[in-house]
């Protein structure tokens, strides 16, 4: 009891603020999953009307495992008052990917110049450890050991780059990803985790807009990974549901 207690304490104390908002996919037991949009460790989930509008269209891909081969299944997501509904759920051996490619272009200011930049959110749910691909433009993806990850961007390993894992409760600890792109997280507690990385890309370019061809100067990509822990201790619960930005 003395040694779990200290444990607890020890790792309470890896708390940190929380990131910038990312999507991620949750899902209850019998029900489809839906991309939520906020901040999970802040147990912060944005609504519509609100902050939720501003994300464009959102698509989702459920990858069924079909003995050796997969099968994909893609849809649009349907907006509600707390997130984009998909329709389907992910059952054991599955993944579900989901991304906004088109969230509006806004303009950030730097030192002398104004940059217009996209925000391309994307999330992964999964429901083993089991080695997977990268579907996503920047994807995590497990590698086939327990709480080890790969981060990929536009198919090549990323290195050297922050990665978080957070919990309802909002502890969190961060790891940096090695030369091969992969970064490994003890998971203590049990219960549902959000893996988190950003990486900003100043490479412009292009894109389809509403309106015709958009130009941007950098790309903020950011990507998220939730996954539930059978095993650890018992979780530290999520605290009250924070106010949604109007």
């Amino acid at each position: 009891m003395i040694r779990s207690f200290a444990v607890v304490i020890a790792l309470l104390a890896a708390v940190l603020p929380a990131q910038a908002h990312q999507i991620w996919i949750e899902q209850a037991d019998g029900q489809n999953a839906i991309v939520r949009f906020g901040e999970f460790g802040e147990n912060l989930r944005e609504v519509s009307p609100g902050l939720l509008d501003k994300l464009g269209k959102v698509t989702g891909t459920l990858i069924s495992a079909k003995g050796e081969s997969k099968a994909e299944q893609k849809s649009d997501a349907t907006k509600s008052g707390d997130g984009f509904r998909l329709p389907f759920s992910a059952a054991a051996g599955d993944t579900i990917v989901a991304e906004d490619a088109s969230y509006p272009l806004y303009v950030r200011k730097q030192p002398g110049k104004d940059v217009n930049n996209w925000f391309y959110p994307a999330a992964r749910y999964i429901t083993s450890f089991a080695a997977q691909q990268p579907k996503l433009v920047f994807d995590l993806v497990p590698t086939g050991q327990e709480g080890q990850f790969k981060l990929v961007f536009k198919d090549q390993p990323k290195a050297k780059t922050k990665v978080t894992l957070v919990t309802e409760s909002g502890w969190q600890k961060d790891a940096h990803t090695d030369e091969q792109g992969h970064v490994t997280f003890d998971m203590p507690w049990k219960g549902v985790y959000v893996v988190e990385v950003s990486f900003n890309d100043h490479n412009g370019g292009e894109r389809a807009g509403t309106n015709g061809t958009e130009k941007y100067d950098a790309v903020s990509y950011s990507t998220t990974v939730t996954f539930v822990n059978a095993k650890g201790l018992a979780p530290i619960p999520a605290g009250p549901p924070a106010t949604p930005a109007k």
